[in-house]
């Protein structure tokens, strides 16, 4: 039996976000004809305004809502060390850890030929002139450990070669109380090629 078209229109909607399939857009779209009417209007609201409430800072590309970029404000942050970032999401991420204080600058995504996306499409120059003006010291490229990653890892590597800047990259290798037995063999050799002092 076919559903009724509106409820199809749902399905087909909710299935635009990532990693959501047929079945979980279906369960999705049925629960949602539990909730009230306010509750669905409340929903409808919050979406419809997303696109006016969250904005990407002019500065570092960070997410911002209407109280001002959090990521930015030099009197809470290390501004001579700057952390490149893919999204505004990795920034989230990266404070979660309590670890990192200095600034940010998102790239707007990672070089990929299979997705036309070249140096064109990453925002390169605002960075080059945040360097310049920020006084910089250190530069910590913080991309995925992938093809993707590690080529715009490397393409920033040799952009910025001539800035006078300290340039390193987030340490990869055994996750936090893993066992030898079940690492696989990429990231063991990835643990060996980045190992440090003990």
């Amino acid at each position: 039996m076919r559903y009724p078209e509106h409820l199809l229109k749902l399905i087909h909607v909710l299935k635009r976000l990532p990693g959501v399939g047929n079945k979980s857009a279906e369960r999705f779209a049925f629960h949602l004809l539990t909730w009230s009417e306010e509750q669905l209007r409340e929903l409808g609201t919050v979406v419809s305004a997303t696109k006016a409430k969250l904005k990407q800072c002019e500065q570092c590309g960070c997410l911002m809502g209407d109280e001002g970029c959090l990521f930015c404000d030099s009197l809470k942050r290390d501004s001579s060390v700057l952390c490149v970032i893919a999204s505004p999401r990795d920034a989230f991420a990266i404070e979660e850890t309590h670890e990192y204080h200095g600034l940010y600058h998102v790239l707007g995504g990672m070089l990929s030929p299979l997705e036309q996306r070249g140096p064109d499409q990453l925002s390169l120059h605002k960075l080059k002139e945040r360097l310049m003006n920020l006084q910089v010291k250190e530069v910590v490229v913080a991309l995925d450990s992938t093809l993707e990653g590690d080529a715009t890892a490397l393409f920033l590597k040799q952009e910025l070669a001539h800035y006078p800047v300290h340039i390193s990259r987030l340490a990869f290798g055994l996750p936090m109380g893993s066992s030898l037995d079940y690492v696989d063999g990429g990231t063991l050799a990835r643990a060996f090629a980045g190992r440090g002092l003990f």
